[in-house]
């Protein structure tokens, strides 16, 4: 890990490890020298709104600091919250023993000194009560202002602390409000310290720390209030650009400072080379998270003005760099917008080892965090993949050009002119997890089709994904810029992205029912995806079943990850206890699939019953349920599945026929496996996803459901003056559609064929 005296094998290095990839920040990496570290715990995060002691967050820091302690960091704690503590506990004693004059008249004003007094003892009870749950000891040092007037107290201090430490003691410290000098603690800010905050930026210099995280009851600094919508968090705090624009809203509802007293004394400490992080102390891993070098909370650092001069690029402005580019691609001529997809599937083929040195470099931390199977099959680039995703590339640069393809041309009067031709959405948002072959297959169709884009990947496949980015931005030409594909790295970016449905187009979440849901809630842009992929398979009572065989296993063993792969098996009741059905589910055993069952199945089979037939397995297990007839698996399909891909294995062309047309899904098949749901193996070249919607595109989504419409008019001075200025007397069909120029021919040829049955011709 790159801290002296510290081992790697621990939790916190497991943690790193498997952590947030995408959030962590360059500027933040200094937190890998990092050994000594002070917590400055506010009265907001040690008690509830109540006044009581927040329990759930206290047993949340205790934890994290039994973590560090034990990965072989120096932690001090700096905590306040004993004047609280103290006014709960008096407060009750003052009403246990008042008399009911009292009561009729209650007065409860209790002096600051005498709170803290009563508050310290029961405060560090607390503390010692909770870490000896832990196996760790902590100790309690309470200093005054006065205490560091002595010259000797600071190499007092500096001897007694390391000593503790080096026995992996954890000084508690806390400023001894019950005898200190100041007239109201609350009120007077003279003296060397003024509260609790500026004690631990003047420990973090004293005691030599090398960082001081300082936890408050909101996520960081802010431009203005927290409560007001038009605030950002600041995560970097550069005191040139900010120093003046923040608006702090009101102080601590309990303690004595507020983010305001934070802010100074962050400043200060950061000044004298000390790094500060205002991080949520709400939030159970927001410590684990700062040593991580995740980019939450704010940031105080000597050298921050110097990273103030390469602004972070905000989402908007990544947006607005997309589009950009966007229009620049859509103006290059055909050939040229070929080529740069040919670039790409060269340079794809020269940089495969590197992709996959990437590729298992994030396979390894997976695999060491205990990630599922599935999900590490998703990110597996396995040999072969690069040639193929190369070749796909290649199959999308030789597609028709559609941009501004003409679909319909119509002449609606005398030289004025009608024409409906393609053209790019604008801007696309892509949200996807774990596989970073998506990544190739999306950059590739966006460029196809003239759109700007904008990725982010899963966490587990950055590496993987950073790499793709890096090679596919490098074959594209300056002439159209290189922001044309931007990589969204943080996750917190995705929140303000959602909300440009000004810039952004459409977003395109490809991952599980939950993202999908969560992005669907929390944007006005058009979302267009699938939510679960749990497709079916029906075995009708005429079916060949040797070819029910094949079609099964390959459904679902071929990559039982896909969103395409079976997850519910439908048998006609017919075959239930048949020689070729025994055969088949025997099969599947032999592979390694476990089967469910549902109600009927459980009863004939006793096989494990399942808990919902609304379930995607995502691994070697389906549900497998008999059904009365292709009407009741038409049902259970419409009830249970989830409108992705569904299949009737049948020799009976009346039943498939009912079965292709009533069950309501973007894909249905006849006889085929479902794993053919997809973009390349239906002619695509590749897909962006597959949507279940029924709303712009359905199924796999290729370069035409990136496609929209323009409508082009051309005229020669024509006027509209109340439908007067424009003679409507012909309207002439210039150029039409396929589709509805073989309409046309159709009707010809009907109507030559019944000239020609009646003797016309």
């Amino acid at each position: 890990m790159g801290r002296g005296g510290i081992g790697g094998g621990g939790a916190v290095a497991a943690a790193m490890a498997a952590a947030d990839v995408e959030n962590t920040d360059s500027t933040r990496s200094f937190v890998n020298d990092v050994k000594r570290i002070i917590i400055k715990v506010g009265t907001a995060v040690v008690t509830g709104q109540n006044g009581r002691l927040a329990m759930g967050r206290l047993g949340a820091l205790c934890e994290q600091v039994k973590q560090l302690n034990s990965e072989g960091y120096e932690v001090i704690l700096v905590t306040s919250g004993a004047v609280g503590v103290g006014r709960q506990r008096l407060k009750y004693r003052k009403l246990v023993n008042s008399s009911f004059a009292d009561l009729q008249n209650p007065q409860m004003d209790l002096d600051g000194k005498a709170c803290a007094a009563v508050g310290q003892s029961g405060l560090m009870a607390i503390y010692d009560t909770i870490f000896g749950q832990l196996d760790v000891t902590p100790s309690q040092l309470l200093v005054t202002d006065r205490d560091f007037l002595d010259p000797s107290f600071g190499n007092q201090l500096r001897e007694t602390v390391v000593s503790l430490l080096d026995l992996k003691v954890i000084p508690v410290f806390n400023e001894n409000d019950a005898i200190s000098s100041r007239r109201q603690p609350y009120e007077d800010s003279s003296g060397i310290f003024w509260d609790n905050d500026s004690l631990a930026g003047l420990l973090a210099k004293e005691l030599d720390a090398h960082l001081l995280i300082m936890l408050s009851d909101v996520e960081g600094l802010y431009s203005g209030p927290p409560s007001d919508p038009q605030s950002k968090i600041i995560h970097t705090y550069v005191h040139e650009q900010h120093g003046r624009l923040i608006s702090f809203g009101e102080k601590s509802r309990v303690g004595r400072g507020g983010m305001q007293a934070k802010v100074a004394a962050a400043f200060t400490a950061a000044s004298k080379g000390i790094p500060v992080v205002i991080a949520s102390g709400f939030a159970i891993d927001s410590i684990i998270k700062v040593m991580r070098g995740e980019k939450i909370g704010t940031l105080f650092h000597k050298e921050a003005n110097q990273w103030g001069c390469s602004k972070e690029v905000t989402a908007r402005e990544m947006a607005v760099a997309a589009r950009d580019c966007s229009r620049r691609l859509q103006k290059l001529p055909s050939e040229e917008r070929r080529k740069i997809l040919l670039d790409i599937a060269d340079a794809l083929e020269a940089n495969e080892n590197l992709i996959r040195s990437e590729n298992e470099a994030d396979l390894a931390v997976a695999q060491d965090a205990g990630y599922e199977k599935s999900l590490v099959a998703r990110m597996t680039i396995k040999p072969g993949k690069i040639t193929s995703l190369a070749g796909s590339i290649r199959e999308i640069a030789d597609m028709e050009d559609p941009i501004s393809h003409t679909l319909k041309r119509t002449e609606v009067a005398k030289d004025l002119v009608f024409e409906k031709t393609y053209c790019p959405l604008g801007v696309l948002l892509i949200i996807f997890e774990s596989r970073p072959d998506a990544l190739v297959q999306i950059a590739s169709l966006a460029i196809r089709s003239g759109n700007g884009l904008l990725l982010k990947g899963g966490k587990e496949a950055m590496r993987s994904n950073t790499i793709l980015h890096k090679i596919i931005s490098g074959a594209i030409p300056d002439a159209v810029g290189k922001k044309l594909i931007g990589l969204v790295k943080n996750k917190d970016e995705i929140a303000d992205l959602l909300k440009l449905d000004d810039v952004i187009d459409l977003v395109i979440p490809r991952g599980s029912n939950r993202l999908v849901s969560q992005i669907k809630a929390a944007t006005k842009i058009p979302v267009l995806g699938h939510a679960d992929g749990i497709c079916h398979v029906y075995i009708d009572k005429s079916a060949d079943m040797d070819m029910a065989k094949r079609i099964v296993l390959d459904a679902k063993v071929d990559y039982p990850a896909a969103c395409n792969a079976m997850e519910t098996l439908l048998v006609h009741k017919d075959l239930n206890r048949t020689e070729g059905l025994d055969d088949l589910l025997v099969e599947l055993e032999k592979e390694g699939v476990v089967i469910y069952g549902g109600p009927v199945a459980h009863d004939t089979l006793k096989v494990p019953k399942v808990d919902s037939f609304h379930h995607e397995y995502n691994s070697m297990a389906c549900t497998l349920e008999f059904v009365d007839d292709v009407q009741s698996a038409i049902d259970h399909i419409n009830r249970y599945g989830s409108a992705h891909t569904d299949c009737i294995i049948t020799t009976d062309g009346k039943a498939a026929e009912a079965f292709l047309q009533q069950v309501d899904s973007a894909a249905v098949f006849h006889n085929a496996s479902t794993r053919f749901c997809d973009g390349a193996r239906f002619g695509l070249g590749a897909e962006v996803g597959i949507s279940t919607g029924r709303i712009h595109a359905r199924g796999p989504v290729g370069v035409d459901g990136l496609l929209t419409t323009r409508c082009i008019l051309r005229g020669s001075g024509q006027v509209v003056n109340g439908d007067k200025g424009v003679p409507k007397e012909l309207v002439k069909e210039l150029l039409q559609s396929k589709f509805l120029q073989t309409l046309a021919r159709l009707l010809l040829e009907s109507s030559l064929l019944f000239m020609t049955c009646n003797g016309a011709i």
